[in-house]
């Protein structure tokens, strides 16, 4: 039970990972998930099998892109379903449950009332495909704008980010969504 659970936990954390727009060597996978790189090779058969296909680059800067966004629910584990899984008392869950209960923690704590709106608005301007001016807050460079083409939002080390093309720099970039200090969602619309 135990290895089927971390499997699947590995695989969705994969799909998460790759999400992001950006492309993974199977080596940078397999240190992040904390397994083999053949692990890394028989989850990604196993997302085939079940329809989500991942592109293989070969070739000395080669890896793992996805290529169409796999839309997974930022929050769908609840404080009961934990405690449901509390009461089962079963040992091998217990690391589950861990991860679940740390999960929910950052997820909740993700959205405060300034950042729904901004949630919102952005989660809207990813579905219509629209263009978003942004300040963003730099540590290195302070406050600066932006024009960028949202993709989609993903959890990172307890913060919630925008992967997004942007225009300046010409390519994907991941802004925190803290850090976007003021945004403007625009009548473009980018394909």
């Amino acid at each position: 039970m135990v290895d089927t659970m971390s499997k699947i936990s590995n695989i969705l954390t994969m799909i998460n990972l790759l999400n992001t727009g950006r492309q993974y060597t199977i080596n940078e996978l397999a240190n992040i998930l904390e397994v083999t790189p053949r692990m890394i090779r028989i989850y990604k058969e196993e997302l085939e099998k079940a329809g989500i296909y991942i592109t293989t680059i070969r070739g000395k800067y080669g890896g793992y892109i996805l290529d169409n966004t796999i839309k997974m629910p930022l929050k769908k584990i609840t404080k009961e379903d934990i405690k449901l899984l509390k009461d089962l008392n079963n040992s091998s869950l217990e690391s589950l449950i861990n991860k679940l209960e740390d999960n929910l923690v950052v997820s909740e704590n993700l959205l405060n009332n300034e950042n729904k709106k901004k949630y919102n608005d952005l989660n809207k301007a990813i579905k219509e495909k629209r263009k978003v001016r942004i300040v963003y807050y730099s540590y290195n460079k302070g406050e600066n704008i932006r024009i960028i083409n949202p993709i989609s939002f993903f959890i990172f080390s307890n913060g919630l980010y925008l992967a997004a093309f942007c225009e300046l720099r010409k390519d994907i970039r991941h802004f925190e969504l803290n850090r976007i200090k003021n945004y403007e969602v625009l009548k473009d619309i980018f394909e």
